[in-house]
């Protein structure tokens, strides 16, 4: 019998451990769990190949205002009071204050370093979606101008969209995206047109690149944050879904239609009142996704505190309250998929710590734990894909953006990509506080198995035993809310 300590840690066996600090306090203390036999661990079912993927952006790609880093600057603005929402500028979403906001310039997808971190959790899909691609026009000649026309917020040029499907190939990532819905995109009758995602559609194709999966629009319940008309409803949502359906199966056979990418319900705008409700939008439109798709943040940042809960704090990330948020969202949104598309695959599209460019401890090991607790979690019910906002952007990248370099969830996401393989298993203990167990077969190891195991209680160790030899890759760090974690103690 081998037994293995996981002292707040991760385990082909991943361990992610909190506890260190604990240990030299001399206040944890050891808690045996049951044996664990790899060999009766049970088939539950399969996720995508591609199920851990990512996002960029359309703003990142485009370069414009994106949500302004935290640090003194910031801090001096909300010592002045909470912003105002003032009417938004075009190139900023609609009810949150621009002062929240600050231009970044296009994102570099050529970077050698950028391209190589990228592969390194390939294969995914990378989704080039978000509240500004609602309204951003693409340019299908050049030189493209350096304002969108109107009805529009932000201009995508054809060398900015080759740069997309240069990365992606390169990074064996298949695009995901969204389209235009903003008032530009839209005839007399106030009905959308498909003009504009025929052009990406088209120009894609040239340059030799392919759409995997779209959806109509980036989260529809909140459509007037992204700029569609005034009093836009669910009958439009829904005529317009029909008009988008026909045209993509008759353009784009083969690109999976997705949706309807809502954002909150069952979770962050619960209650709240704020937005369309999906239902309304999943009756409207009528059946005819390929695969239902939604968002999910536990929380807002407290960039956006002012148009959501209070964000919570670093004490929280642990608790299995916060940890367990994604379950109440995906059972929200499962409950539609059965009324209104039984049997279709479940994709989330979006995720992260916290709306709004993550919390502060977005880029810290503090939140490693929620970023792997979650894929466990929904791998164990079924969850296709879930695509990580975002890759190098903001407080909640895999990546800093600025040094292109990685973050703690960057080496959490990479052990899941090498250890993790496709086949979803029971271990055959339940998860109990301070503890979760999650299995797979081992990737790339016919027989294998791989568990990752959490322990979110700082003040014991856990002790695992095994009836056969394994590898342990334990991630740890002196300081939860650090930047830099160690593996296995080095």
């Amino acid at each position: 019998m081998i037994e293995h300590k996981a002292v707040p840690s991760l385990v082909g066996l991943l361990l992610l451990r909190a506890g260190a600090a604990a240990h030299r306090a001399g206040a944890s203390q050891d808690v045996a769990m049951p044996s664990l036999a790899p060999a009766t661990f049970a088939r539950i079912g399969t996720v995508d190949e591609r199920f851990q993927s990512y996002n960029v952006e359309m703003l990142e790609v485009t370069g414009g205002k994106f949500w302004r880093p935290y640090g003194p600057e910031f801090d001096a603005l909300l010592q002045k009071g909470r912003p105002a929402v003032r009417p938004s500028a075009s190139d900023t979403p609609t009810g949150v204050s621009p002062d929240l906001f600050q231009y970044r310039p296009p994102i570099d997808l050529a970077n050698a370093r950028l391209r190589t971190l990228a592969a390194g959790l390939g294969p995914a899909y990378v989704r080039v979606s978000g509240t500004w691609a609602n309204s951003t026009w693409f340019s299908d000649s050049d030189p493209a101008p350096s304002t969108p026309p109107k009805g529009f917020g932000g201009v995508l040029t054809r060398p900015q969209w080759k740069g997309v499907v240069d990365f992606a190939r390169a990074v064996d990532a298949r695009i995901v995206t969204s389209f235009a819905t903003s008032v530009g995109t839209r005839d007399a009758a106030g009905v959308w047109t498909p003009d504009q995602a025929r052009r990406v559609l088209d120009y894609t194709k040239s340059v030799g690149g392919r759409i995997a999966a779209a959806e109509f629009m980036n989260e529809p319940n909140l459509a007037a944050m992204g700029g569609a008309p005034a009093g836009y409803d669910s009958a439009a949502y829904g005529r317009d879904f029909k008009v988008f359906r026909a045209f993509a199966k008759q353009t784009a056979p083969d690109m999976l239609i997705l949706g309807p990418g809502s954002v909150g319900e069952g979770g962050l705008l619960s209650g709240s009142g704020v937005g369309l409700k999906t239902r309304d939008l999943l009756a409207a439109a009528g059946p005819g996704v390929d695969a239902l798709s939604y968002h999910h943040y536990g929380t807002v940042s407290k960039r956006c505190a002012g148009v959501g809960p209070a964000a919570t704090t670093p004490e929280d990330a642990l608790s299995e309250a916060w940890l367990s948020r994604t379950d109440a969202t995906l059972a929200f949104y499962r409950s539609l998929r059965d009324e209104f598309e039984p049997g279709k695959p479940i994709w989330l599209t979006e995720t992260a710590d916290a709306a709004c460019g993550g919390n502060p401890w977005g880029a810290s090991f503090l939140d490693s734990f929620r970023y792997l607790d979650q894929l466990g979690r929904l791998a164990r019910q079924g969850v296709q894909v879930v695509a990580h906002n975002t890759l190098a952007a903001s407080d909640y990248g895999l990546l800093d953006g600025n040094a292109v370099t990685p973050r703690p969830n960057y080496w959490a996401a990479l052990l899941w990509r090498r250890l993790m393989g496709t086949t979803v298993l029971d271990p055959g203990v339940p998860l109990r506080a301070g503890l979760h167990t999650y299995a797979h077969c081992l990737r790339g190891g016919r027989g294998g198995v791989a568990l990752l195991v959490i322990n979110t209680d700082k003040g014991a160790s856990q002790t695992l035993r095994l009836p056969t030899p394994g590898e342990r890759y334990t991630l740890m760090s002196e300081d939860l809310q650090s930047a830099r974690v160690r593996l296995n103690g080095t």
